[in-house]
């Protein structure tokens, strides 16, 4: 293989596309991983092809992030959104698409193959059996754990049980972004396979780029307000009621100085509308309205405006892999008060960089807002110490530094080859 095949990589992410607006119907935190993972190996001397499904007919076939990193658009089902519950009958035509591609632009093969969530997963295992290419693998949300907080369980998903326990026992390697997310495999999916733990990553440049004082200028917030953001999907399971019911208790509730900003992208009429009409009533109903802004998505280039212009960020999910909000936020020197769940207990560390709570606990969430709000003293501490944490641990740079070791080093050994678990 010559020098250029050797470098070449491919992610595979079917459902979430890394070219697309992050805050679109079921874009998030995978879509921002899979986008800054690829330009940050390709700055690091990786070509790299991000392969995701064309959505509709206005989008670009290719687009060109930098000269050796871009995103490919395969034409896999209808050319329109599907839930990502309903992608797996496209997924032999989205192989069959991306071997055509190869055809086409003359690559024998990707040495190695790093698929996103479980459905880019069953994708991988195919080009491994047919070409021969290394998979790496990173889940982005467990079956085995997802399944165990909502109320009806979807048909799909004894097929993703069982795709995700086959890719951890053949996979090359898996990477878990916390060490909350490895132990989940070990005891709900397999104890056989390699797992490696390398986190996600934010960029600490554009997350930290702007003080308080001048965000809260730019966005026209009073500088004595009392600040609690969200930002995320409208999403029942992303605990945004207990948010809601939380500030609703405040020892401020009544000061006048009081603001909580829902930030995130619905469609109306989708499920990601309904409930943000859902919150929005009960926000009605509490009387919050005045108090309650709904800003709507909230586009990359002002999203650390309005991190950094809040007190606190509030990640109240009832699961979360790993929480690419939580980081972010604290890039920008905000603290952060989180449920204590999956990744979030890796990245936020409490009494320090911010407060870890039990999920869907109204109660507790608000004593820890208050905690922070009402010693601006303490919420600056913790705030300057998550700044201090994420820059040393979580910058895309380094997570491309350990993903690019990972990947040659499974390159450079067939040792580690796992046995092949028939299915």
């Amino acid at each position: 293989m010559n020098a250029n095949t050797e470098k070449r990589i491919a992610l595979i992410s079917v459902h979430g596309d890394p070219a697309i607006e992050i805050g679109k119907e079921e874009a998030g935190g995978q879509n921002v991983y899979v986008r800054e993972v690829g330009k940050a190996l390709a700055d690091l001397g990786w070509q790299v092809d991000m392969f995701s499904r064309r959505v509709s007919p206005e989008q670009e076939t290719i687009v060109q992030h930098s000269p050796s990193c871009r995103t490919i658009r395969l034409t896999a089902g209808p050319v329109e959104f599907v839930p990502r519950d309903q992608g797996f009958k496209h997924l032999t035509e989205f192989v069959q698409q991306l071997l055509q591609f190869q055809r086409e632009n003359h690559i024998i093969k990707y040495p190695v193959v790093h698929t996103n969530y479980w459905l880019s997963s069953w994708v991988g295992m195919q080009l491994k059996a047919l070409q021969g290419s290394k998979q790496v693998h990173t889940y982005h949300s467990l079956g085995a754990v997802k399944y165990k907080s909502v109320d009806t369980i979807p048909l799909i998903a004894t097929k993703r049980l069982a795709v995700e326990k086959q890719v951890l026992e053949t996979a090359d390697r898996i990477v878990a972004t916390s060490p909350q997310e490895q132990q989940h495999m070990r005891s709900l999916v397999s104890t056989k396979g390699y797992i490696d733990v390398i986190p996600c990553g934010t960029d600490i440049q554009q997350f930290g780029s702007i003080d308080r004082e001048t965000a809260r200028a730019e966005l026209g917030i009073a500088s004595d307000a009392k600040v609690i953001l969200y930002v995320g999907r409208f999403d029942p399971r992303k605990g945004i009621e207990t948010l809601v019911r939380a500030v609703n208790q405040s020892q401020l509730r009544n000061s006048g100085k009081l603001k909580l900003i829902i930030g995130g992208g619905s469609t109306p009429g989708a499920s990601d509308g309904r409930e943000r009409d859902r919150i929005a009533g009960i926000v009605q109903e509490l009387g919050m309205s005045e108090l309650t802004i709904f800003p709507g998505r909230l586009g990359q280039e002002i999203l650390p405006t309005y991190y950094a212009a809040a007190d606190v960020c509030v990640v109240p999910s009832h699961y979360e892999p790993f929480g690419l909000v939580a980081i972010e936020a604290m890039s920008c020197g905000t603290p952060v008060v989180a449920s204590d769940v999956g990744g979030l207990q890796f990245t936020v560390v409490t009494e320090k960089t911010g407060l870890l709570v039990p999920p869907k606990d109204a109660d507790a969430f608000s004593v820890a807002i208050d905690r922070i709000l009402l010693n601006s003293a303490w919420r600056d501490e913790l705030g300057e110490a998550a700044r201090k944490h994420i820059a040393s641990k979580f910058s895309w740079g380094g997570v491309a530094d350990k993903l690019s070791q990972l990947y040659t080093q499974i390159l450079n050994t067939s040792i580690l080859e796992p046995m092949l678990v028939g299915k």
